[in-house]
């Protein structure tokens, strides 16, 4: 969700270190291992400087022990932060964001199915097209065809034509970010599925781009998603198209609606009255009854949309995650 760009960090706190890479982890205890070395050994010939924050979104098992063993390995500058309780994907996400110092941001998933050696391309691209997002295609997308490649590809469609952004690949977890945008953007619900979009609330689309990306099959753990997230994805898009267009009036929103509700209750009972000159009655018409609640909820929606202009002009970010303890090289 857009916030103030006034609050992102200046520019020149992201000049020491050139990359941050964000992973967000959640009972992952097989794969976390083999994604810190894969990421070590994709960036090994980067030449700048750059930084791995792991996100512990509430495992139960053993994810946080295993990469807490990797804390004081020679060259690699780790930081792991544990979530108090399981806050969801977003959450990690936005957490990540905040603590990277890098002047770009990558993201990937934990589960070993993007691949990090993507990323040094990925930047060479970001650079040479000029861009502010750029998101990873899974084009030869390793997963099962009913449960997860038709939803997904109904999903893209849908939400491509909804909110203007049109790219193949929404829920790919790899992306490349550069901070000084990102940083004006909040991350929470579910609503890491429509990060482009909401990036397009602070950029033009013509900035965001994609590119084809590696996938693997997953071949540790289970998978946190399926096809019954369908539902909550149809909800949140319904959020971001609000956010995306009315954000700033949700009067309008409300009052739109209200205006339409209450220009049926007036033709009902412009009609009704017409019927009561010419002599019948139209006391025990349900039709009145009708015409009545549609004038009381037409005042309640533009009152709504009123109170709702009221709350954005006092609009405050909640807190989207509770850190327990973040671990460096210094404890």
């Amino acid at each position: 969700m857009p916030t103030d760009p006034s609050n992102a960090p200046e520019t020149a706190a992201h000049t020491a270190i050139e990359l941050s890479v964000v992973v967000p982890f959640m009972n992952e205890e097989d794969n976390v291992g083999r994604m810190i070395e894969r990421i070590a050994e994709a960036l090994k010939d980067f030449g700048k400087p750059w930084e791995l924050i792991l996100i512990d979104d509430g495992s139960t098992d053993r994810t946080l022990t295993r990469a807490r063993a990797y804390l004081d390995q020679p060259g690699l500058n780790l930081t792991i932060i544990e979530f108090q309780r399981n806050f969801g994907q977003a959450a990690g996400l936005q957490a990540g964001f905040d603590a990277a110092r890098g002047r770009l941001i990558a993201s990937l998933d934990g589960d070993l199915q993007n691949d990090p050696h993507d990323i040094p391309s990925m930047i060479a691209e970001m650079e040479s097209r000029d861009l502010d997002l750029l998101c990873g295609w899974r084009k030869a997308r390793q997963d099962a065809l009913v449960l997860r490649k038709i939803p997904s590809w109904c999903a893209n469609r849908l939400i491509g034509k909804v909110t203007g952004v049109r790219i193949h690949d929404y829920g790919c977890g790899l992306k490349l970010y550069r901070a000084s945008i990102i940083k004006q953007v909040r991350i929470m619900g579910g609503m890491h599925r429509f990060i482009p979009a909401w990036v397009a609330s602070v950029i033009p689309s013509s900035r965001i781009g994609e590119t084809v990306v590696n996938h693997h099959a997953r071949q540790f753990g289970e998978s946190k998603y399926g096809i019954s997230r369908t539902a909550r994805v149809i909800l949140d898009l319904l959020a971001v198209l609000f956010f995306m267009r009315f954000r700033q009036r949700p009067g309008h929103f409300f009052g739109m609606i209200g205006f339409f509700i209450g220009a049926i209750s007036a033709l009902i009972l412009f009609y009704l009255f017409i019927v009561k000159l010419m002599g019948e009655d139209i006391g025990t018409r349900p039709l009145l009854l009708v015409g009545v609640m549609l004038f009381l909820a037409a005042i309640q929606m533009i009152t709504t949309g009123i109170v709702a202009e009221m709350l954005t002009r006092s609009y405050d970010e909640p807190r989207a995650y509770i850190v327990r303890k973040t671990y460096g090289k210094d404890g």
